[in-house]
């Protein structure tokens, strides 16, 4: 079981590492899910989401794709992206993805080799994206 805390590291970097222990066939548990980092202007990041949550197939809308306000869901949607999710290899890694939104069994996080946020290109919170989709909390 691996243990990947996300307080300040960058979603991209973070996320392939998520999905290829996944793969290989380890757990994965990933705390603080509502601090991690998206790296772009924040206008633009808002607005790409909002768009994906807008878009519907108007033939057939119970198909449409679905986009999750909560924090913990939308990170490990997103991860999913990078899962083959159609095959059944890809279907058993997305299982072993549990994600949390602080730290609520008290895990210890251990060594993690992604890149921590500079503070200094423009970025946004996971917290900050999902409030402005309308999430409550």
């Amino acid at each position: 079981m691996i243990v990947i805390d996300g307080t300040d590291v960058i979603f991209g970097r973070m996320a392939s590492l998520v999905a290829k222990k996944a793969m290989t066939g380890e757990e994965v548990h990933l705390i603080n899910a509502e601090r991690i980092i998206l790296n772009g202007r924040p206008a633009d990041l808002i607005e790409r989401y909002l768009e994906r949550r807008r878009a519907k197939n108007k033939a057939d809308p119970e198909h449409s794709p679905k986009w999750p306000k909560v924090p913990y869901m939308l990170v490990k949607r997103m991860i999913r992206g990078m899962l083959p999710w159609k095959t059944a290899r890809g279907k058993e890694a997305y299982k072993r993805i549990i994600v949390y939104t602080g730290n609520p069994k008290e895990l210890k996080a251990g060594e993690f080799k992604a890149k921590k946020h500079d503070g200094i290109s423009p970025h946004i919170t996971v917290e900050t994206l999902c409030k402005r989709l309308g999430h409550k909390r």
